[in-house]
């Protein structure tokens, strides 16, 4: 009997080593991991700054707006709430339409093809006399108020709501007209069944009253290079800074 239990006493004894040890070792893990999570969260200071640069390189430790041009301040480090963007499409990107699309400079495209920039967009006419010059005023004037380093990361794209009229020369010649030529500048030519479904993503309503005139809305959309729509602007001459704000944010976070 004897023999028999110094048979068995030390399998057993082995077997609770073994246990301790593999439980010390993830105590062990888990502890450093909790260790290195707090550090990083303690480590990561936000700041933020004017994105205009109204007070040169001055940067805040707290959200607000600038002293100087009253806008919304940016944080220069992401926040772990933030979104970043990914090489996915989600099912609410434009580039899951399909549609062709011509340029101004008479090049086809499909909307996939503007994928990875910032989006500013408006929906016109060229032979308009009333609300859309004054949609260009718009977008000229956002498109100055953003600082020229994160142009190269932005497209400002009009898109026409009368594709008889405006053929792809006519588009060229109304972008160098009003001082829109430059490559940040797409100008867009459709189908009438691609120009009204892109007006229904943008929930933009027109309707021809008369051979060369249409009524319509007066949005310009902004959308984060993934295709997903991030703020529309409502209106003719309104205080732009929000959207401003947004496109520079979007722009941001992709580099």
């Amino acid at each position: 009997m004897r023999e028999r239990l110094i048979t068995y006493k030390y399998p057993i004894i082995s077997i609770m080593k073994k246990f301790i040890t593999i439980v010390l070792l993830l105590v062990s893990a888990i502890t450093l991991n909790s260790c290195n999570d707090e550090k990083t969260a303690s480590s990561e200071t936000v700041i933020y700054q004017c994105p205009m640069k109204c007070e040169g390189e001055k940067t805040y430790s707290k959200e607000g707006s600038c002293p100087v041009c009253k806008m919304d301040i940016l944080a220069l480090s992401k926040k772990n709430s933030e979104k970043i963007p990914t090489d996915e499409i989600s099912d609410n990107s434009i580039f899951n339409l399909t549609s062709t699309w011509n340029t101004e400079e008479g090049k086809s495209i499909e909307l996939i093809d503007l994928k990875g920039k910032t989006l500013v967009m408006v929906m016109i006419y060229t032979t308009c006399k009333a609300a859309c010059p004054r949609l260009v005023a718009d977008m000229r004037n956002i498109e100055k108020q953003v600082p020229k380093d994160l142009l190269s990361d932005i497209n400002f794209v009009l898109i026409s709501i009368d594709p008889e009229t405006d053929t792809p020369k006519r588009l060229k010649e109304f972008a160098i007209e009003n001082h829109m030529d430059g490559e940040q500048w797409t100008f867009l030519q459709g189908t009438k069944n691609s120009v009204r479904e892109f007006a229904n993503v943008l929930a933009v309503k027109y309707k021809q009253i008369s051979p060369m005139d249409f009524s319509h809305s007066n949005i310009i959309s902004i959308f984060n290079p993934q295709g997903e729509l991030v703020h529309q602007q409502e209106g003719l001459g309104v205080d732009n800074k929000e959207t401003i704000s947004k496109i520079i944010k979007t722009s941001k976070l992709t580099n």
